[in-house]
């Protein structure tokens, strides 16, 4: 795992990219790739690399280039396959010099071009640059695990992993906020590809490859979602068929995330069902000296020790723990979201922070993680409750059918079924909306939109006119409406959740603060491929989510971790922040000045919600609606600080182990 960067001009006349400025983007993405640093400059282009070896930790360095010279690469990320692609480019008169995934990028492309992305199985961002023909080439994995920034500025481009490299970079690159970015984050709760939270700076979408030439631009998709169409059959076979398929897939994933590093791997385990079966599957791939890592809480509601350590006791894993505690999250916040460098609306990401530290003091620098599988199996509970509401929309004068909603959110304190009434008039809102592009997930944008009260109304009024949801279902793809309903759901969450928070906030911004690199095998593009094709009762059967996978984990995982009601991660939202030890920074950053400063919320509006925080501070009963606003509201406020009224500096000089320069004629 490593940091990317770039510039390239765009048009004559335009200063070609210094050293200095090569090297101030390598430095500030030090936290991604502490090991070695390299440039390659000429005329036209630079790029800089900041590696955390893992794949041939001696000849692998990088900005790396082909036998003539010809093509130029940085790259972030693994491509699981390399060894297999490398026989297959050997077999057609390709030379190696290198044992690196990364020199297998370059023959690929070389043989392949454009397609050569479709046939990587792997977690990439990839920046090709040839000088001859004055031709970059941007590409990001299907699911954006690896992020890719890119800015046009007074005739450069500039590319990185991380928006703080882009802004290092040229201190006249204008910093300031996007509305609509900020309408899209408290509505989906993240950004969605290729908007950003900062004006003028836009993501490469997942799976999506950019060609940048002289004069054009070509931007496209190399892999996309599919699903059966108009339910012709896609998978053929059984269950039973199919839980072999998908376990023997799924064990073949994370073998070869076990097995193509040069250095020990490791795996998180939460206590759930992902984490535990990519444990089992891990230790066997591995067998002895295998390690694993938890997160613990000391507020009974989110803890799931108990399970960890049964799991641990099965394996005979080498384990290590954190606790982690509502002051520990308050601490470790500011340090978060100059990670994550977008607002976010819950806490969950910091012990995730707080847990890739504990990895990387270990001296672990890779872990195995079951990020994915609500995705790809359909495991979470909105995707039952909108199967509920689905079937209640047939007769929505039945008595019985809402009963069903009772059956959802087991895991919540303060859960929205708890009250009949009350539960039957808020599920049973829009129902004759239910066969319409976005029902499944109307009911969460509705109530995250409600934060948006909180605006400045300037704010707002700068926003572009239409909605963020009329444009994503604008953008929807053309057999969308040709799947199953569950395909439909699975592919909205994707879309709106996987890259912009679960594997953003969630996981490769909180892995790499660390140095530590995510590998995730349900993410594996063979086990996307066969979960997309099986039929929807094989994933949600009646109300069993992700069904099929838990068939495929029998004799691997215990049954009390198989039967166990689900309980998606949290941790400690408003009540982090309201005990005295954290209030002096938390008041600073809400005060009417610094909210003002920052422009993006209403003072009045920030007062009295962190009024009511503190007033509620003793029974600790909050909404989900005020955890959601204060930790949005604070984690913007801290975003403006860190990024836009001024830009980290970035350290120490990096020392270079690579250094090219063609500058000469």
């Amino acid at each position: 795992m490593c940091g990317i960067a770039g510039v390239v001009r765009l048009r004559e006349g335009c200063p070609a990219p210094s050293l200095d400025q090569l090297e101030r983007m390598a430095a500030s993405l030090r936290h991604r790739g502490p090991d070695e640093f390299g440039v390659y400059r000429d005329h036209h282009a630079g790029l800089a690399h900041a590696r955390l070896s893992i794949i041939d930790l001696t000849t692998g360095q990088q900005p790396m280039t082909n036998e003539d010279g010809s093509w130029w690469v940085v790259f972030n990320g693994e491509i699981f396959n390399y060894v297999e692609l490398r026989q297959e480019l050997q077999a057609a008169g390709h030379v190696f010099r290198t044992r690196s995934d990364t020199e297998v990028i370059l023959h690929a492309w070389e043989q392949w071009g454009e397609h050569a992305f479709w046939r990587f199985n792997g977690q990439f961002a990839i920046a090709l640059w040839n000088a001859r023909e004055q031709t970059l080439v941007l590409a990001r994995d299907w699911a954006g695990v690896r992020p890719l920034y890119v800015c046009e500025h007074d005739g450069s481009l500039y590319f990185a992993s991380e928006v703080k490299a882009i802004f290092s970079a040229e201190p006249s690159i204008p910093r300031a906020f996007d509305p609509a970015g900020f309408e899209e984050t408290f509505t989906f709760w993240t950004i969605v590809p290729p908007r950003s939270v900062f004006r003028g700076i836009y993501e490469i979408e997942p799976g999506h490859v950019r060609v940048i030439g002289r004069g054009h631009v070509r931007d496209r998709a190399f892999r996309s979602l599919q699903f059966p169409v108009n339910g012709e059959p896609g998978f053929r076979g059984s269950i039973d068929d199919a839980a072999e398929q998908v376990r023997s897939v799924l064990e073949d994933a994370t073998r070869l995330r076990m097995v193509r590093a040069d250095v020990p791997v490791g795996s998180y385990l939460s206590g759930g069902l992902d984490s535990s079966l990519v444990a089992a599957m891990g230790w066997r791939a591995k067998g002895d000296r295998f390690r694993t890592f938890s997160l613990r809480f000391d507020d009974a509601e989110y803890d799931e020790t108990g399970y960890q350590r049964e799991m641990v006791a099965l394996l005979g894993s080498e384990h290590a723990e954190v606790m982690v505690t509502r002051e520990d999250i308050a601490r470790a916040f500011p340090d978060v979201v100059l990670h994550t460098e977008r607002p976010i609306l819950r806490t969950a990401p910091t012990p995730l922070f707080l847990l890739s530290r504990l990895v990387r003091d270990a001296g672990m620098k890779v872990v195995l993680t079951g990020e994915g599988a609500d995705e790809v199996f359909a495991g979470y509970d909105l995707f039952r409750e909108a199967k509920v509401r689905r079937f209640w929309a047939r007769h929505p004068q039945s008595a019985c059918r809402p009963r069903l909603i009772e059956r959802l959110y087991p895991y919540l304190a303060r859960s929205p079924v708890a009250q009949q009434a009350m539960s039957r008039r808020f599920f049973g809102k829009d129902l004759h909306r239910a066969s319409e592009p976005g029902f499944s997930h109307a009911m969460r944008w509705n109530t995250t939109s409600a934060l948006q009260r909180l605006f400045a109304p300037g704010f707002r009024r700068s926003s572009p006119p239409g909605s963020v949801v009329d444009e994503l279902v604008a953008r929807l793809p053309a057999e969308f409406a040709s799947w199953s309903p569950l395909a439909q759901d699975q592919y909205l969450e994707i879309r709106t959740l996987l890259s912009g928070y679960l594997l953003s906030s969630q996981g490769d911004r909180m892995l790499m603060a660390h140095s530590v690199e995510g590998r995730f095998p349900f993410l594996d593009v063979r086990v996307l491929d066969l979960a997309n094709s099986l039929p929807p009762d094989f994933k949600l059967r009646v109300l069993d989510e992700k069904h099929v996978l838990k068939r495929a984990a029998q004799r691997l995982v215990p049954q009390s971790i198989l039967r166990r009601k689900k309980q998606p991660y949290r941790a400690p939202d408003a009540l982090a922040f309201v005990a005295p030890g954290a209030r002096g920074w938390v008041e600073e950053l809400l005060s009417e000045g610094a909210v003002r400063d920052a422009g993006v919320f209403d003072p009045g509006a920030v007062g009295a919600l962190w009024a009511k925080c503190k007033e509620r501070s003793g029974t600790g009963q909050y909404s989900n609606t005020d955890n959601m606003a204060l930790v949005g509201v604070l984690s913007t406020q801290l975003l403006h600080h860190q990024l836009v009224r001024s830009v980290p500096a970035p350290g120490p000089a990096v020392r270079l182990r690579t250094r090219v320069e063609r500058l000469a004629g």
